[in-house]
């Protein structure tokens, strides 16, 4: 997809309405500091749009970017912070059930794990939440580069085992730097949309 018009148009907090938007949405959840900013950016060919930040824990709200009024980036607040209260957390995981229940138009939610490591406690409750909640994700597997290329299959197959995937469940590696899977994302997305888009 060729995209040059983006905006962030919604901003959600704990006690916000959800939009009723008549665009695909496409969701990206994963633990603080997994890379969904960085992702995000990579997709849309911007430096800093969604905001990175080297504190954890920064986006605590839901954020909709919209695509070239065609869809929906959702960017859903980061999990696993621990410099957050207890209740903050609780009230986090609310709305994002809320947001995974109600959204007539969420087409996909796509699950960040940083490949380096096994899945944490985190990852895995996160993962068979999103699919109790009647969505099969799609793991991305960020910060590639920071491996070497000849681990790459060892990795993934480690967090194949530990969010005990389907076999059919597809995994994504990508890198923010390289840009490497990106165009397998779009391509998936654009599949979702159904229709043949000129690649990035």
């Amino acid at each position: 997809m060729n995209v040059n018009n983006v905006s962030l148009e919604t901003v959600c907090g704990i006690t916000s309405t959800l939009p009723e938007n008549t665009l695909p949405e496409f969701a990206f959840a994963g633990k603080s500091n997994v890379g969904k900013s960085s992702l995000i950016n990579a997709m849309i060919n911007r430096k800093a749009l969604a905001r990175t930040s080297s504190q954890p824990g920064k986006t605590q709200t839901i954020n909709f970017y919209n695509i070239e009024e065609q869809l929906y980036f959702v960017d859903l607040p980061g999990y696993g912070y621990a410099k957050v209260s207890q209740t903050t957390k609780e009230k986090w995981g609310k709305m994002i059930e809320k947001y995974l229940q109600k959204s007539k138009q969420l087409k996909l939610v796509f699950l960040l794990i940083d490949i380096r490591h096994e899945p944490s406690a985190n990852d895995k409750n996160m993962y068979e939440w999103i699919v109790y909640n009647g969505f099969e994700p799609i793991i991305i597997a960020t910060k590639l580069d920071k491996i070497n290329r000849s681990q790459v299959q060892k990795h993934v197959k480690m967090l194949r085992t530990g969010l005990g995937l389907k076999k059919e469940t597809k995994l994504v590696p990508f890198s923010a730097e390289t840009k490497q899977g990106r165009d397998e994302i779009w391509e998936i997305i654009e599949a979702y949309l159904g229709e043949d888009e000129t690649e990035v």
